[in-house]
């Protein structure tokens, strides 16, 4: 996926306009992009991407988890 598709799926799911996600924006924008783990995974993953550990993930935190896979 380009970086252009995955900020345009990160977006839609952030229709509030915050810049972030959170573990439920996280699963729809992973189904976005064709990438479907299970819950536990979907979790551990949305937590190691969580660099500052707010909760939530930034479309940067986003990109560079998906970046390391």
């Amino acid at each position: 996926m380009t970086v252009e598709g995955l900020l345009t799926a990160f977006r839609t799911v952030d229709a509030q306009e915050k810049g972030r996600l959170d573990l439920v924006g996280f699963t729809l924008v992973l189904d976005e992009v064709g990438l479907v783990w299970s819950k536990a995974e979907t979790q551990e993953r949305f937590e190691r991407a969580d660099l500052n550990h707010d909760g939530y993930i930034t479309f940067d935190e986003l990109q560079r988890m998906l970046d390391n896979l």
